[in-house]
């Protein structure tokens, strides 16, 4: 994550941040692993909530905190951080993650498609959380 005061256009800050994510989860060696955790989850749980611990819940965790202080800086508006970066994570992560999941390494989308839904999940999130601008 980067200062604050380095943030330009929060549009394009998440932009990155929802790219780099996709770029880090949805490699194939990572896609191997998750499906190995949850084919084992039942008689291994430990290792489903270390993984989860690591991961999503981790990266949530930081997401809350740095939108607690975009909050402050008036670039969002929402009640509950935790809650609204977890919408975020799952904005980006649902779709391209589960397919990716069952449906094998193979579909992986490719970077630029990647992108796409990185625009798209954010353009959803700042309508739900962006301020309001006076018509």
């Amino acid at each position: 994550m980067q200062p604050l005061g380095n943030i330009g256009d929060i549009g394009d800050y998440l932009r990155a941040y929802a790219e780099r994510q996709l770029l880090v989860v949805l490699t194939p060696r990572l896609m191997q692993l998750r499906r190995l955790v949850i084919g084992e989850a039942g008689r291994f749980p430990e290792l489903g909530q270390a993984l989860y611990e690591g991961g999503a819940a981790r990266a949530i965790a930081a997401l809350a905190a740095e939108f607690e202080q975009f909050v402050e800086r008036g670039w969002l508006v929402l009640e509950d951080a935790h809650s609204a970066a977890t919408h975020f994570n799952w904005l980006i992560m649902g779709e391209p993650v589960n397919k990716a999941m069952l449906l094998g390494d193979e579909a992986i989308p490719s970077p630029a498609a990647l992108r796409q839904h990185a625009a798209d999940a954010v353009r959803v999130f700042l309508a739900a959380y962006a301020p309001r601008r006076p018509k």
